[in-house]
This record gives C-alpha cells, structure tokens and sequence, in this order.
C-alpha cells in the first residue's frame, strides 16, 4: 500500500477576493430583496446593485458593500440586514469568518421616483 500523505499536506483552497466579493454583493441583494413585514423592497426600480469589495486575510474577509435605497425606509434596518446576511453567506459559502461588513449607502431612491416630466428623481 502506498504511503498516504496527510490532509494538510496535500494543498489548500484558496479563494480569490472577487469571487468573495460576488457571494457578498448576491448576499446583499438577497437581504434588500426581503421585504420586512410584508413592506416594499429596499431597492427601488432603477437602482444600481449593490457592489462589494473584499480584502480576505488570514481566513477572513473585510467587506465594504455599496448600494442604493429607496425612501422612505428605515435606512438602519436595511443596512443591518445587509451585514447579516453577507456574513452569514460569506461564511457559509466560503468557510470565511467576517469581522467586519461596512455598508455605505449611495444614493436613496424616492418610490414614487416618475414626476410629471417622466424624469426620474433622485433624492
């Protein structure tokens, strides 16, 4: 029988910052997609998705997500979501711890962003 080599001895998966970046941005949608008590979604029609950038260390990743809001909303809450649910998917997906998730928000998004003209406004 050949000699056997020990797990840790026969590689490692790595896991590149931007493919953690694409679990985060999709985590982040994800939680502005769930509409709390039945309200409207925190993304509005016309707004960008959210973007996330990552910088992975050690077997943890910082994360930075950047997103648009509609409004009125409780601006808090979303972005409490939003850090929750990047961990939680971050760790779950990609074995990562996360010590930190900063959200910024961009720009907020009125719902009833149509006025008379048919322009789009943007609060």
């Amino acid at each position: 029988m050949a000699d056997r080599v020990e797990a840790g001895g026969r590689g490692e998966t790595r896991i590149a910052d931007r493919v953690v970046a694409k679990i985060a941005a999709q985590a982040a949608r994800e939680a502005l997609d769930a509409a709390p008590d039945g309200g409207p979604s925190g993304v509005p029609d016309g707004a960008a998705p959210p973007h996330a950038t990552v910088t992975v260390q050690r077997g943890s990743a910082r994360v930075r997500i950047s997103l648009e809001l509609g409004y009125p909303c409780d601006i808090g809450g979303a972005c409490g979501a939003v850090r929750r649910q990047v961990s939680q998917r971050v760790k779950a997906l990609a074995g990562m711890e996360v010590p930190e998730v900063a959200v910024q928000v961009e720009r907020l998004h009125a719902f009833e962003a149509r006025t008379a003209q048919g322009r789009e406004r943007v609060l």
